[in-house]
């Protein structure tokens, strides 16, 4: 994440606080400089597997000349997926911006703050490694291409065939040859053998290519492409709706609108813990902000269900679901050298250094 350092030269914290009202503006200000604390976001990355099967030029004819039931003749496509990853962004809440109020004679220090404006961290603690634990490892597969040039290994008489069934029959007759042949020179019954093994691997090699490219004629081929889609949800209190809709999936299509019934819905539910005990207004009315500010989050049980199957269960803190708290100004006086360090999307203190 990008940072934007501010250095205030001749001047430090005091720490004297105060609460926007006005539109948020975040950085140097004339007053000080100006952050906000965040909303803590949930980001669900889903990855999903296209699986896609085109039929053989010859796929009709796959059981009467080789032998091969089974065999579709239709393309078919089908979409599963593989991986829910849930991690946390932050964005600013700008009912929670803050001013730093800065005086003479004092240190400067230096405030780093995300383009966004939320605060990260006071006199370098942001550089301090964030704590990436509640976070999800999100990775796509390789997608696989599998159709080859099989007409490369056309023969003049395939080529000159009058009908598909004619080329059909003629491939399949080719396909026998390469097999025989094969078989002989594992035999070493061939009237020209290769000379050292080097050259055996390579006429091998060069037979199984033959005989998988003319064989995907009848049984066409599968490919797989990697696909994923993001989705963005900002908790809140749900009284009365225990769970929402987070994204639909359909096999046939794959990721679909919110509202396309064709879809399978796929749900998200995040209930407080109330791991965080909250003041009452008259609490926070008697508050007095002196200090720097950060967030106290509690924790939220977020699962994400399809049906009754539950895909993902998992403990995240939530900004918006616990308080805020303080930073006393003394910690940042005139010889004092405080790092701290900010969770960019929950705003809780990760790391204080002194």
């Amino acid at each position: 994440m990008k940072k934007i350092f501010l250095t205030l030269s001749g001047l430090c914290l005091a720490i004297m606080m105060a609460a926007q009202t006005t539109s948020f503006n975040p950085g140097v200000t004339a007053n000080g400089v100006t952050y906000a604390l965040p909303r803590t976001v949930l980001r669900a990355d889903v990855a999903a597997i296209k699986t896609e099967y085109v039929p053989g030029e010859f796929a009709r004819y796959a059981e009467r000349y080789l032998h091969l039931q089974g065999v579709g003749e239709d393309r078919t496509v089908k979409y599963s997926i593989q991986q829910i990853a849930l991690n946390l962004e932050g964005v600013p809440d700008t009912l929670k911006a803050y001013t730093i109020k800065l005086k003479d004679k004092s240190v400067a220090p230096m405030v780093a703050l995300s383009p966004s404006g939320i605060i990260l961290g006071v006199n370098g603690g942001e550089q301090a490694q964030a704590d990436s634990s509640i976070d999800d490892v999100f990775r796509l597969g390789k997608s696989t291409h599998h159709q080859l040039n099989s007409r490369a290994f056309f023969t003049e008489e395939i080529l000159s065939a009058t009908s598909t069934a004619k080329m059909a029959e003629l491939t399949a007759a080719e396909i026998y040859e390469i097999r025989e042949t094969r078989n002989a020179l594992m035999r070493g019954q061939l009237d020209a053998m290769p000379q050292d093994g080097a050259a055996m691997r390579l006429v091998l090699e060069r037979l199984n290519e033959q005989e998988a490219a003319l064989n995907q004629l009848f049984t066409g081929y599968t490919d797989t492409t990697w696909i994923s889609e993001s989705y963005r949800i900002e908790p809140r209190y749900y009284e009365d709706v225990p769970k929402t809709v987070l994204f639909r999936f359909s096999q046939k299509l794959g990721f679909v609108d919110a509202d396309d019934l064709a879809g399978t819905p796929y749900y998200i539910s995040v209930k407080d813990q109330h791991s965080v005990v909250l003041p009452t207004e008259k609490e926070m009315a008697k508050r007095k902000i002196e200090g720097i500010v950060y967030n106290l989050p509690s924790q939220a049980q977020v699962e994400i269900m399809q049906g009754n199957n539950v895909l993902l269960s998992k403990t995240y803190p939530i900004a918006q679901f616990g308080t805020i708290d303080q930073l006393a100004p003394a910690l940042f006086g005139k010889d004092a050298t405080t790092r701290v360090t900010f969770h960019p999307a929950t705003g809780g203190l990760l790391h204080l250094q002194q």
